[in-house]
């Protein structure tokens, strides 16, 4: 089934919808909370509430990707939760390592006031990563880090780069864009 034809599901408020979306995109969606939460139950959990979240939003909303819209509302529910749920303790994860990378470039959520800064925010990092200031590997290493949840090993294999480029690359890239944002007037 076509997203444009889940996406008619949706609109027409059929429960199929959401079984189909579960049968397209489950797999990617539990992947996607997994790798932020490392908890089958917390990532059920999250999942769930993503296709809730998905159900909510369609219509008005008409993205032109599911995978892609439903896979940024698990990422975000999940380090919503992953945050709830380790505010007491600070571990030294691979979570709280890719969020912390982030901070220094990234306002975080408190100092961002609606969801339309979220908004802005999200489109600024797009046409950023998009403006050719970074290479394509530069920007496929990016989003697959942060968007993703990818461990710097993890991406290193899967390109055959090394780790240290990698790094680099990562390091870079958050330096050009917290620039970026600054320039925006975005403060950190």
């Amino acid at each position: 089934m076509t997203d444009l034809e889940i996406i008619e599901l949706y609109r027409g408020r059929s429960e199929d919808a959401i079984t189909q979306t579960k049968k397209q995109y489950g797999a990617y969606c539990s992947a996607v909370a997994m790798r932020i939460l490392h908890n089958k139950e917390d990532a059920e959990e999250c999942v769930n509430d993503a296709y809730l979240a998905l159900w909510n939003a369609i219509p008005p909303e008409s993205p032109d990707s599911i995978k892609a819209f439903i896979g940024g509302i698990t990422r975000n529910l999940a380090i919503k939760l992953y945050k709830k749920r380790t505010a007491k303790k600070r571990g030294g994860d691979e979570t709280t390592l890719l969020l912390s990378e982030l901070e220094a470039c990234v306002p975080s959520a408190v100092n961002v006031q609606n969801e339309v800064e979220v908004n802005d925010l999200a489109r600024i990092i797009d046409e950023f990563l998009h403006s050719g200031r970074v290479t394509k590997q530069d920007r496929i290493f990016f989003v697959n880090r942060y968007s993703y949840g990818d461990t710097v090993p993890e991406i290193a294999r899967q390109f055959a780069a090394s780790e240290s480029k990698v790094k680099m690359s990562l390091f870079r890239t958050r330096k050009k864009l917290k620039i970026e944002l600054m320039k925006r007037g975005i403060t950190l």
